[in-house]
């Protein structure tokens, strides 16, 4: 399994021994100098960390675990890496072959309930399938729309001996992982973008997944197209570049959520019509053609029925789409933005980025740790307000800068996530924004930030709420606050105890000086900022709502 594991270019792994998994972490141990394994403290740490290291990468993340309890801790990590195509091999240790079925001592079906969940399972019950079944989980995870993959490793399956042959992976027969445009195609997509007079491009994570940043621009700049980004998508393209409209979806920008119903064309590229993007489908872009560039036939007709469908790794068919585009101008439709943005800058951006009194607020955190990065670094979220506040106003100028969980919204993947980032992209500055209760969901994962003193800089947003429940809590239910009030530990203690770095700010005079402390700090560090108790993520478009009737303020 370690030369295995080798041989398909692993170097990092994150993991927790147990006893099925014991020969596996026996054989670890001599190849500790090629293999890096990062000890967490939870098996739900790990599959998170590989999923971080996975995404500023693009490699695929890696995490072994043994079985029963250790397998299923993986199993919200395993779901939310496949709703978010972020590519993984986790492997299970297993009881002996001749024990399934018994109920053995930690014996759990990880093939039966991971099944649903991954791209691909299988369990290992030979040693002489182990590099066959490595290969081939390797060439699934990381091509086509990648995402996770699961080895259930038997244990007489670790302790038999064979001679090893390392083995490739490059085709199965039943797997399609490159699908090509149907005849047509291309040319009919770049004959409805010369004719379209209002175009507007939805820009996915899958611009980011294929590495098609330069194609999407040069598209986009030659024919004048303006676009908003998804969630996963936002580090696609640099957030200051002028025909970059802001974020889609219910808590994004004004601006591209009223224009996509009233566009003449939506281009939908590398994302999946998620229902937080499109709100109510039934007065969603009922005016436009729809061409939607996609890798996986799944996606296409599944939430939103297109007009044109091009299939394939938008690398390349954007490319070929742009060769064919004619150069275009649409001045007046472009300016059609700006009243919507100046809308939301007066009654939402400013505000919230400059208060003049009152407690701190989460988004003037967010842009000037930023901004104090120089709006290069690594921006990872843990999942609620402090997630939507952390995308609408951290700024982006380097691909692969956005580490989020976004189909799960699982709360608990900030640290972990961040601890990955570090081991994927060591050169880079990690910034991790949480809130008080995400935080507290993987809190011993500090315990691996101060073994590996992982670089991560931890931001923790603390309004002593759930703020995300309050907030619908307050729209929806009458501001009846039901158990979403939180009683929090002394966090600077805890950080002492682990030897972190910490820091509280409660006056904005002293934020500035903090966050700078912070950035210079070598090694980890936690900023604990005081903010505001019942602030409000705004805009927002009711659940259920049209994208162009988002609520610029709660009365």
């Amino acid at each position: 399994m370690m030369r295995s594991l080798e041989h398909a270019g692993v170097d990092v792994l994150f993991g927790y021994p147990g006893g099925a998994i014991m020969p596996t972490f026996d054989a670890l141990y001599d190849h500790k100098e090629t293999l890096h394994h990062i000890l967490v403290r939870h098996e739900q740490a790990a599959v998170h960390a590989a999923q971080g290291y996975a995404r500023v990468s693009g490699k695929t993340g890696c995490c072994i675990v043994t079985s029963g309890p250790g397998a299923m801790n993986t199993i919200t990590g395993i779901a939310d890496a496949m709703v978010d195509s972020t590519p993984l091999v986790v492997i299970c240790g297993q009881v002996g072959a001749g024990m399934l079925g018994t109920d053995a001592f930690q014996e759990v079906d990880v093939v039966g309930v991971t099944q649903p969940i991954s791209k691909w399972n299988y369990q290992i019950r030979r040693a002489e399938d182990i590099a066959w079944a490595v290969a081939r989980a390797f060439y699934i995870a990381n091509s086509g729309r990648p995402g996770p993959v699961v080895l259930d490793f038997t244990k007489n399956a670790q302790t038999a001996m064979i001679d090893y042959e390392p083995q490739v992976v490059d085709f199965i027969r039943s797997y399609n992982p490159d699908p090509q445009p149907v005849e047509g195609a291309i040319e009919k997509a770049a004959d409805m973008i010369n004719k379209c007079v209002k175009p507007f491009m939805l820009v996915g994570q899958g611009v980011e997944l294929a590495g098609a940043r330069e194609e999407l621009l040069e598209l986009c700049e030659k024919a004048q197209i303006p676009f908003g980004t998804t969630f996963l998508g936002l580090s696609a393209a640099p957030t200051e570049h002028p025909l970059n409209m802001g974020r889609l979806g219910m808590h994004g920008n004004l601006a591209p959520n009223v224009m996509t119903n009233q566009c003449d064309l939506l281009i939908a590229v590398g994302m999946r019509f998620d229902d937080r993007v499109t709100g109510n489908l039934k007065a969603y872009a009922k005016q436009a053609k729809i061409i939607h560039f996609e890798i996986d036939p799944s996606e296409i007709n599944k939430n939103v029925k297109v007009d044109l469908s091009v299939l394939g790794n938008c690398k390349k068919t954007l490319s070929e789409v742009s060769k064919l585009v004619e150069p275009a101008t649409h001045p007046s439709w472009i300016e059609g933005f700006k009243p919507y943005a100046d809308k939301e800058f007066s009654k939402v951006i400013n505000p919230a980025l400059n208060p003049t009194d009152g407690p701190l607020l989460m988004g003037e955190v967010v842009r000037k740790v930023s901004e104090a990065a120089n709006n290069e670094a690594i921006l990872v979220t843990d999942v609620g307000q402090n997630q939507m506040f952390a995308c609408r106003y951290f700024k982006f100028t380097k691909p692969r800068s956005v580490v989020t969980s976004g189909g799960c919204g699982t709360m608990g993947f900030g640290i972990p996530a961040a601890i990955g980032a570090t081991f994927g992209a060591p050169d880079r500055t990690v910034c991790m924004f949480a809130g008080d209760g995400g935080f507290q969901m993987t809190i011993q994962e500090l315990g691996t930030i101060m073994e590996q003193q992982c670089p991560v800089k931890m931001i923790m947003l603390n309004n002593n709420f759930l703020g995300n429940v309050r907030q619908w809590q307050y729209m929806f239910f009458n501001k009846r606050y039901s158990f979403t009030p939180m009683t929090n530990p002394d966090y600077e203690k805890i950080a002492a105890a682990y030897g972190i770095p910490c820091r509280t700010v409660v006056d904005r005079k002293d934020l500035d000086s903090a966050i700078r402390e912070m950035l210079d700090t070598k090694g980890p560090f936690l900023l604990q900022c005081a903010i505001k108790e019942e602030e409000n993520v705004l805009p927002m478009t009711p659940p259920g709502g049209n994208v162009d009737e988002m609520l610029l303020e709660i009365k």
